[in-house]
């Protein structure tokens, strides 16, 4: 199991330098916003916010500077590690027993959320019962904030990217509004959706489009 929530990492790191809401910093290779076509998604889910929810910038060093701004602190050398190891612990401690899987990759944490836990089939709304794992999770956010969170949502290939592009990108707002509402800041936060473009496991059975509806969070150490 732990193998496969790794696989989801990879899928998430190869997503975030390809996902249409994002283009690549050629100097940093991280992702950043495309002012184009996050407006017309933006516009699409009815006023919600994709890509970087700083309000100062909307690239990765926005972010970055937000932090500092806000007084967070950067971690650096093996206090990474070290932080990164106790913010994995308490959020398998939080998370036993929800269908939420952790994953460690290198210093960073990847949480992939089912939509059998979190989302009805198609729909976007949260699960009433899913309400009190993402406190659980936001909890542990607070508790660690020397972190970035990126959030993303997939789909399975069924319905066509018009349909599943939409879905996808709100669900992941889903999750992060949630996340904000229970006191993670905003300014932390990265939010897109992929659509069916990074599955983990094949489309052509139930068994996996179930586990390709899905919703991940990357937690990556923030170094400045």
């Amino acid at each position: 199991m732990r193998t496969n929530f790794i696989v989801a990492g990879v899928g998430v790191l190869a997503m975030l330098g390809a996902t249409a809401c994002t283009t690549t910093d050629p100097y940093s290779s991280a992702p950043r916003r495309n002012n184009t076509a996050t407006g017309a998604l933006a516009g699409a889910l009815g006023g919600a916010v994709l890509g970087y929810l700083t309000n100062t910038s909307n690239g990765e060093e926005g972010r970055k500077n937000a932090l500092i701004g806000a007084g967070v602190g950067a971690l650096g050398g093996a206090a990474v590690g070290q932080y990164m190891d106790r913010q994995q612990r308490a959020l398998e401690a939080e998370l036993s027993g929800t269908g939420v899987g952790v994953a460690r990759q290198g210093d960073n944490l990847v949480l992939r959320m089912p939509s059998d836990v979190t989302f009805a089939v198609n729909q976007s709304n949260i699960e009433p019962r899913f309400d009190a794992t993402l406190a659980d999770v936001a909890n542990v956010l607070r508790q660690y904030d020397q972190s970035m969170v990126d959030i993303i949502g997939h789909t399975d290939s069924s319905g066509g990217d018009a349909i599943n592009q939409p879905l996808s990108e709100r669900r992941a707002v889903s999750v992060a509004d949630a996340l904000i509402r229970n006191g993670v800041q905003r300014e932390r936060l990265y939010v897109a959706g992929n659509s069916a473009r990074t599955p983990v496991a094949s489309n052509a059975t139930p068994e996996g489009r179930a586990q390709n509806r899905r919703v991940e969070v990357l937690i990556r150490p923030f170094t400045g």
